[in-house]
């Protein structure tokens, strides 16, 4: 058999998610939590990194955090994916460690999505993955 044949069979195309996390100990946690059920990913450290990253490929879902830093944040990268990207609107998933001030959760209310708060747990995660983005 030849050996090309036999490798391209092995590979299956694995969902690719996006994150959007500033804190590498985060972006490597949920790296990790996702690829073991076999998702592929893609980190962007920035909203604006994950903004080019949607506007150049092709996702199943994002998963952000919701303040980033820079000017942009997670509620701006769902109103981006509403109007250039409106298959992915519904499929983001907001992390976020910040839940008591006013303004984040007018925010996060507005945006009508789902939100882990940090920390959480992988079933947590993958619960929620799940449920806006689907199985792999």
């Amino acid at each position: 058999m030849n050996s090309s044949v036999a490798a391209g069979a092995v590979t299956a195309v694995r969902p690719r998610i996006l994150v959007i996390e500033d804190e590498p100990s985060v972006a490597a946690f949920l790296r990790a939590a996702l690829e073991r059920r076999g998702y592929e990913v893609v980190t962007a450290s920035s909203a604006a990194d994950g903004l080019q990253q949607l506007a150049s490929s092709d996702f199943r879902g994002v998963i952000s955090d919701f303040r980033t830093p820079g000017e942009i944040n997670g509620a701006d990268v769902q109103d981006w994916l509403r109007r250039h990207r409106p298959d992915l609107a519904a499929r983001i998933i907001f992390i976020t460690g910040d839940t008591a001030s006013d303004e984040t959760i007018q925010l996060l209310a507005r945006a009508g999505t789902l939100c882990i708060e940090k920390p959480f747990r992988v079933h947590q995660l993958m619960a929620a993955v799940e449920k806006a983005i689907g199985r792999p």
